[in-house]
């Protein structure tokens, strides 16, 4: 009997085969699925959609038409002027620099005169920014930092205040609060500055280690390792948790969301285990609240599964899950600015299950693709 696709799965593949970037076939061989299985889901999303057929207007209603949807894109594009201006604001930005937000949106098709008549600005005003747009003090702050930043690569211990003196000694004029403002904006810091943040949010282990930094196994499901990470867009933060057998590298569950709760990692695991059928497989992470919920560790005892968890601190218990990170972070994350969390979360389903598992060799593997690893094992 065929094994059942996790919603969320499906979901994300309908998404990828709407955007039309790739035939359908191409499409389904990527994420390991047959044409006409993808083929119902998309017939299946659209029936749920409501999009499956349309219906025949009259000329009498075709000019109540256009106009309604006249004002349904003008809505539309009103309401993109403002999800865009709580994102922008959302960032470490001045407010009274708004306009590069009015230019990105003009870029995309909102008209000038909607994005500053619902943001309550005058067009005359943005176009005469727009004729200068750097003003004298941006460019002498752009000075100070350049002069700030060779200052500290002389001498990394260097703070805020060692750097004001250093440029007062240069002939460079810049009050203790500017220059302490423009190090914060910058990140310039002197290397035995305290850093927030660094605290992590780790309790007791709920399990033993059982895997002590031995990331190898002999057969499929006999080692699971699992980790969750996040990365910024311009409306807020998206997490992934994902699970990856080290017998093939493979990424056998995964699950995407806006919030890190206890159930993304149930989520993860509940895919893993329905793509997967394990039995008495080792599930190793680190002391994360999310792994030591009691959720996931009554999912993995009741699933038959076994816990096993590294010590605080210690980044190499996780080695090889953090590799993974990595791979993702230098492929997807960092390749360009992410508008919006579905953006993001499309891009990193196709570059899991199109290029890692089938196009990415992996020396470990022989120079096979954990696909083929698994495909070629399996059969043998």
């Amino acid at each position: 009997m065929p094994k059942a696709f996790p919603e969320e799965f499906r979901r994300d593949v309908v998404a990828v085969a709407r955007k039309r970037e790739a035939p359908l076939r191409q499409i389904a061989k990527d994420f390991g699925i047959s044409e006409g299985c993808l083929h119902r889901w998309l017939k299946l999303a659209d029936q749920q959609d409501g999009t499956a057929s349309g219906t025949a207007v009259g000329p009498d209603a075709s000019v109540e038409l256009k106009e309604a949807r006249k004002r349904i894109k003008l809505l539309e594009q009103e309401a993109e002027v403002m999800r865009r201006a709580v994102a922008y604001l959302s960032r470490d930005v001045n407010p009274k620099m708004m306009y590069p937000l009015v230019l990105d949106l003009a870029a995309d098709g909102v008209p000038v005169t909607v994005t500053c008549r619902v943001l309550g600005f005058s067009t005359q005003g943005f176009y005469k920014w727009k004729k200068n747009p750097v003003t004298q003090r941006d460019w002498e702050d752009a000075h100070l930092i350049d002069a700030a930043r060779a200052i500290h690569a002389d001498d990394p211990a260097f703070g805020y205040r060692f750097i004001a003196d250093e440029l007062s000694d240069r002939g460079i004029s810049a009050g203790e609060n500017r220059v302490a403002r423009l190090c914060s904006q910058e990140r310039i810091r002197s290397v035995f500055a305290k850093k927030k943040g660094l605290t992590t949010k780790s309790g007791p282990p709920v399990h033993d280690d059982l895997v002590e930094r031995r990331f190898t196994a002999q057969k499929p499901n006999q080692v699971w390792l699992t980790d969750i990470t996040e990365h910024r867009t311009d409306e807020g933060k998206i997490y992934l948790c994902a699970i990856k057998d080290l017998y093939s590298n493979k990424i056998v569950g995964y699950s995407i969301d806006s919030r890190m709760k206890a159930s993304l990692a149930v989520t993860a695991l509940t895919h893993a285990i329905g793509q997967r059928s394990p039995a008495g497989t080792i599930v190793h992470s680190d002391r994360g609240s999310q792994f030591r919920s009691r959720k996931f560790v009554h999912a993995l005892s009741h699933n038959g599964l076994r816990g096993s968890m590294g010590r605080v601190g210690a980044a190499g218990d996780n080695a090889a899950m953090e590799s993974f990170f990595a791979l993702l972070q230098k492929n997807v994350l960092d390749r360009q600015r992410w508008s919006t969390r579905e953006e993001l979360r499309l891009a990193i389903v196709v570059w899991i299950e199109r290029t890692y598992h089938r196009k990415r060799r992996q020396r470990r593997l022989g120079r096979l693709t954990p696909v083929e690893f698994e495909t070629i094992n399996n059969a043998a």
